[in-house]
Formats: C-alpha cells, structure tokens, sequence
C-alpha cells in the first residue's frame, strides 16, 4: 500500500528521533539518562508505524484498532513498543511520562506533514492512520509498562515477607526464653503478649506469600487427604470460640463428613470467613456456620447479621488488597484486605466455587467444594 506519510516518516526517521530524544531529557528522572540510552527502541517504533502506515487494513480492522481492539502481539515476539515500555519503567519514567514522549513524537511529526502537504485531501486521511499506529502503540507501551510495575511490586512483596522472617523468628524466640524465665507476674504477660503479636506478624507473612504466588501464577498449593471434614471444622469452630469468647459462633454439621481434602486449609479458609464476619457484622450477632453434603460434594456457609453490602462490592470482595466489609476502625486498618482472597484461592485450588449474598441484613458465604472420592 502506497502511503506518503509513510515515505515522509520514513526520510525524516532521525529528525523524529532527535526531537523525542530532545523531549525525553526534558523528563525528571533520579539519575539523567544519556543519549543512548533514551534513543533505545525509538527507530524501531518508527519503523512499525512506517509499516503500519504501508499496510492495508480492512474497515473492520480500522474499527477494532479505534476502538483499542487490535490484537496484541505475542509474548515471543515482543514490540519494539513494549520493549520501550520495560526500559523506560526501569529507568525511572512515569506512566504519564511515557504516555507524552508518543504525544510530542505525534506532535512533531504532524506539524512537519502540515507544513510540507498543505491543502492535500489525501493527508487527512493517511494522518487518522498515523494517530491510529501511535495509539496502538501507546496501548502497547501501557500495557506492557502496567505489567512490569506489577511483577516488581510482587517481588518487592516476596523480598520483603522473606527477609522479615528472621528477625521475627529471633524476637519471638526471644520472648519464649523470657516468658520462661520469667518470675513476674506482669513480665510473664508482657512477654506473652509479645508472642501473640509475633504470631499475629506470621499470618500476615503468610498472606502475602499467598498473595504473591498467586500474582506469579503459582497459586495455592494444597495436600489432598482422606479425612473427616466435620471433625476438622468441629475443632476449628471449638479454638474459634476460645479465641472470641464474646462471638456467638452456632455450627451445625453431621457426625462425620468424609472426602479428600486439605483440611488445614479449609479449616483457615472457614475461619477467615468467621472472623470476617465478626469484623464487619452486627455486634452481639449470630455467626451460623453450617456444614453439609451438596450434590456429589460438600458445602459450608457461614452466615451474618449486619448492613447489606452493596452488589458492586460483593463482586470485588475477593479481589487482593481489598477488605471484606464496611465498618473502619482499628481491626480493619490492621487488615491487609487478603483475607477474603485467600478463601477464593483455597477454594479454586479444590476446584470448587464460592458465592456471596447480601439481603434482608444477612450477608452468606457459600463454599463448595468435590469430595474426591471414589464413585
């Protein structure tokens, strides 16, 4: 396909490239980039415009590209474009900052059309396909930039969760040896105390690790046994009752419920749904916790009086970083919002479903999951 703004692009390529490097050293990054450095993939992304521009699409095409529905490229083929958005995340730039190197690149070189095809019909035409070869470029770079934020953001997590097991490790270890040798009374449960806030420093850890294999891709590994799951959740529910003595927790289950499971996880999922509910539901009010076949597997509910939470909440509520209600105060500020996230991820890697509903001031969970046995 003849283009002359390709042409045009194309006789001008180091023009253009000066120009968006001049403008990137204009960007306040920590430590200023050489000349180099900022010229990076720009020939590139200039050539797959020039292609672009020389390219025939079909009416459909040019309606999918205007509307950001063009196909990306494959992970093994990489634009140039991507490319440019790695490298300009780890040099410093800022989305915005990347967003308005294409602006001035898409600036430059329509003031330089402009100029050199006045009054031409043909030019209105071949500059909606420059805008629309810079736009999808500019979807590439965001995307692309977007990822590469959020794989370092988990990174940093995983370093972080790691490197602050040690010293945690060495304070509890501490306060056991002093809560043993203690002789006073009050010592004894300073030192106690200590413990318990260690204890409660390790859940966290754990839920960012959760957290952080399931935004690598690993998810949340289970142990599959043939066990009793109403024995298990009977004996969660009984150190649930003594760790809240003021919740009114009522369970109902059958005498035994027999299936393969990973009954630890179950177990936390279940009690991550009844301090949730504690949290977030009314004051005084029953926690119902029930236990029962469904089908060919299992089903736990777990069940609240309080506030109707809103359906465009109850979709976002197993999102990570989210938190599970709509009450403040201090025990949701000590949250990190992931306990309702690690429920979904101990369900899905049972394969199973779980649902919530919010009317008539009852807000429910519901949990289910496949035996695993042997038909």
């Amino acid at each position: 396909m003849q283009s002359g703004l390709a042409d045009f692009i194309e006789q001008r390529a180091e023009s253009i490239i000066e120009q968006a490097i001049e403008f990137a050293k204009s960007i306040e990054v920590d430590t200023p980039l050489d000349h180099v450095t900022l010229r990076d993939h720009l020939p590139e992304i200039i050539q797959a415009i020039v292609s672009d521009l020389r390219t025939a699409q079909t009416r459909a095409e040019e309606i999918a590209k205007s509307e950001g529905n063009a196909p990306m490229p494959a992970e093994h083929s990489r634009s140039a474009a991507a490319t440019h958005a790695l490298h300009r995340a780890h040099s410093g730039f800022s989305i915005s900052s990347l967003v308005a190197e294409y602006r001035a690149m898409r600036a430059s070189v329509l003031r330089a059309w402009a100029a050199d095809t006045p009054g031409q019909p043909e030019a209105t035409r071949e500059i909606a396909r420059f805008n629309e070869a810079i736009d999808e470029a500019i979807a590439e770079s965001v995307s692309h930039y977007a990822d590469e934020v959020e794989r370092w953001r988990s990174i940093f997590l995983g370093v972080l969760g790691h490197d602050l097991r040690t010293p945690l490790t060495s304070i509890m270890m501490t306060a056991e040896q002093i809560a043993g040798m203690a002789g006073d009374a009050a010592l004894d449960k300073a030192a106690q105390r200590l413990i318990r806030s260690g204890e409660s420093m390790n859940l966290l850890l754990d839920k960012l690790l959760v957290y952080n294999r399931s935004q690598f891709g690993i998810g949340f590994q289970v142990q599959k046994e043939h066990v009793d799951l109403a024995h298990a959740c009977r004996d969660e529910i009984d150190q649930l009752k003594t760790a809240m003595p003021a919740a009114r927790i009522e369970f109902e289950a059958p005498d035994a419920l027999h299936g393969m499971f990973d009954a630890g996880s179950i177990r936390e999922a279940m009690a991550n749904l009844v301090v949730n509910a504690r949290k977030y539901g009314t004051d005084g009010g029953v926690i119902r916790v029930v236990l029962r076949e469904h089908d060919d597997g299992v089903e736990i509910c777990v069940a609240n009086a309080g506030r109707p939470i809103p359906r465009e909440t109850l979709e976002l509520m197993f999102e990570p970083l989210r938190r599970g209600g709509l009450s403040g105060g201090e025990l949701e500020q000590a949250s990190l919002g992931l306990g309702l996230f690690i429920v979904s991820q101990i369900v899905k890697a049972h394969a199973g479903t779980i649902h919530a509903a919010s009317d008539e001031g009852t807000t429910t969970f519901i949990l289910r999951l496949p035996r695993g046995l042997p038909r």
